[in-house]
């Protein structure tokens, strides 16, 4: 969960470093610090609490060039957030930055003698006085032998003072990225940092260590041979990356979710029919399956549900979601004619990616959505459905949300169309409305005035409550989490016929009540649930579609989006809930891209 670049070439060191960790700081931002190797070849290190800007003033007295460094901003897992547990850490003759847990690293302080040496308490410290324990004048067989005594995730990004001018790199799940360019070398966390300087990348092999010069990328295996990288190209330009006049990210992203979706689903679309030939998805795959098990974290994790409310009444086959951080702890009930959806953004969530090879061992067939290409799930998947959301920069999720749905819709098509639940007919039909979902989210897009006028309604009261049935409650409860996470107002979302059973006890007068009512079979009941919370004093909020009748006085506010089919609201209530979220952060003057306590890719169990 923390960022890290690294830079060796002919330009200035600082200048890129800073420049990357402000485009990696929604990766971490609890504390940020460079490392820079000086003409003289000892290696300078400026360390700072806070964001990145804090850093950028401490660094304003650097005169000196420097032509390679290493930054990090950090997310603080092992230790609080102070100077001397700010990346990068200095270990004799090493510097080392760190993206993951090192789980064994109490045992090797003990075992290397590291008591009276380690000035702060990371785990990234212990293994960079391991490092320099085992270190001899060679630098890869130093690394190969430093894994060997690990246990847990691990980026690592080092510099040697008496091998000025490069860097050495290792992963094992915590995800690098590595580049030449005609500027130089560069390793990097994530791509937006790289972006400026070049399309082509490569994803860093886990368990292989990367030496970096200004001339060359060198990779080579845990046997000290030398290998190629397999190149790969950027398909979105820097503009992507950038907030292009628009006050947050956020905000940016939620605009861009229509055009997001016609990239995931129009290139899919062959004579109106979702096609996954040129994804090398076949047929036999959703064909030869007796249950599907979605797995997936967060967001990505509601998404699965509101798939799960559609595939299951569609398909007629058993559909389970399971968090990923549970199910790799349990015994799950999969195997060789369970198709395993896994779900992730990044592709490098690392509770997911353990999942997936659970999934794996059981024989399971293994479909991976994801955004990022060449990320580890997608390697490691059987089969792979990229999203084309671009880069998504704010933490709380938005458009990468909004095109999994797309895609597992896709998906739930094109299952019922090959086991017979759909006609061509029929297939076809689904797939004109979930078209018509795209100009539905782009007309909720215009009713963003509408949507920041009712937040002042919620931004002054600490807890809020979703309500829905179906659909609508798998629709909720990524709206609760939005309002949570970035604008602090504890919320969370309820069957709506589950209030009678207890929780219409936290109803009380005037706390704001979110009802989602678009599923046209249960709406005469969702109506009944919300006069339940009016009559108890809740202030409600009505999302519902035009076509419906709703009794004046139902509700204190009513959202009507446009009619679309029933199965399709998600994506039109999707923008309105993440407005109300983001409304309710900006009129508390809270930071809406780097909330409190996140970061974006969850790297760390």
């Amino acid at each position: 969960m923390c960022g890290i670049i690294g830079y060796t070439g002919p330009l200035d060191s600082k200048k890129i470093l800073l420049e990357g960790l402000s485009q990696l700081e929604y990766r971490g931002y609890d504390s940020a610090g460079i490392a820079l190797c000086m003409e003289n070849s000892r290696i300078h290190l400026v360390r700072h609490t806070g964001k990145v800007s804090n850093l950028k003033k401490g660094c304003e007295e650097i005169n000196q060039v420097s032509h390679c460094g290493l930054g990090h901003t950090r997310w603080a897992t092992h230790g609080g957030v102070t100077t001397e547990n700010t990346h990068p850490h200095r270990a004799g003759r090493v510097i080392l930055v760190h993206n993951g847990i090192i789980e064994n690293y109490h045992q090797l302080t003990t075992e290397f003698h590291l008591e009276g040496k380690l000035l702060s308490e990371t785990d990234s410290e212990v293994a960079a006085w391991v490092l320099e324990s085992l270190y001899d004048g060679d630098p890869v067989k130093a690394i190969a032998e430093l894994v060997k005594h690990l246990k847990g995730s691990y980026s690592f990004c080092m510099m040697f003072e008496d091998h000025p001018g490069e860097i050495y790199a290792i992963r094992n799940v915590s995800p690098l990225v590595a580049a030449y360019t005609h500027s130089g070398s560069f390793v990097a966390s994530d791509l937006t940092a790289l972006i400026p300087y070049t399309r082509q990348y490569f994803v860093v092999p886990e368990d292989h260590i990367l030496r970096l010069t200004s001339y060359k990328v060198h990779l080579y295996g845990l046997d000290l041979k030398e290998l190629e990288p397999e190149i790969l190209e950027v398909n979105w330009n820097m503009d992507a990356a950038m907030k292009n006049g628009f006050p947050h990210f956020m905000l940016k992203e939620i605009h861009e979710q229509p055009d997001a979706l016609k990239n995931t689903i129009l290139p899919r679309l062959a004579k109106g029919l979702p096609d996954f030939t040129d994804d090398l998805i076949p047929d036999f795959v959703f064909e030869d399956c007796d249950q599907v098990h979605i797995i997936a974290c967060g967001t990505a994790m509601h998404a699965g549900m509101a798939a799960r409310a559609l595939m299951e009444p569609l398909l007629r086959i058993p559909v389970t979601v399971s968090i990923a951080s549970e199910f790799r702890y349990e015994d799950p009930l999969v195997n060789d004619r369970t198709i395993v959806i896994i779900i992730s953004q990044s592709g490098e969530t690392i509770d997911t990616l353990a999942a997936l090879r659970l999934a794996k061992s059981y024989g399971s067939k293994t479909l991976s959505v994801v955004n990022v290409k060449g990320s580890t799930i997608a390697r490691e998947s059987d089969y792979v459905l990229y999203t084309h959301a671009g880069p998504e920069i704010a933490v709380a999720s938005t458009k990468a949300y909004s095109v999994q749905l797309a895609a597992l819709y896709m998906v739930c098509c094109r299952m019922a169309l090959v086991r017979g639940k759909y006609s061509v007919e029929e297939a076809e039909d689904f797939m004109k409305k979930l078209l018509d979902s795209i100009p539905a989210m782009e007309a909720m897009i215009e009713k963003k005035d509408t949507v920041k006028a009712l937040v002042t309604h919620l931004i002054n009261k600490p807890d809020a409550f979703f309500i829905g049935r179906g659909l609508d409650y798998a629709f909720s409860l990524e709206g609760a989490l939005k309002l949570k996470e970035i604008s602090y107002i504890h919320a969370e979302a309820y069957a709506a016929g589950e209030l009678k059973h207890g929780t219409i006890a936290l109803i009380t007068q005037e706390v704001p009540v979110i009802a989602i009512a678009t599923q046209e079979n249960v709406f005469s009941k969702t109506i009944s649930n919300i006069r339940e919370v009016k009559a108890r004093g809740a202030f409600v909020i009505l999302l519902t579609k035009e076509s419906l009748n709703v009794d004046p006085g139902i509700a204190d506010i009513q959202i009507n989006i446009p009619d679309i089919g029933d199965r399709f609201t998600v994506f039109p209530i999707a923008v309105v809930l993440q407005l109300i979220a983001y409304y309710a952060s900006v009129g508390k003057n809270l930071d809406v891209d780097q909330p409190r306590n996140l970061a974006k890719s969850v790297t760390v169990e």
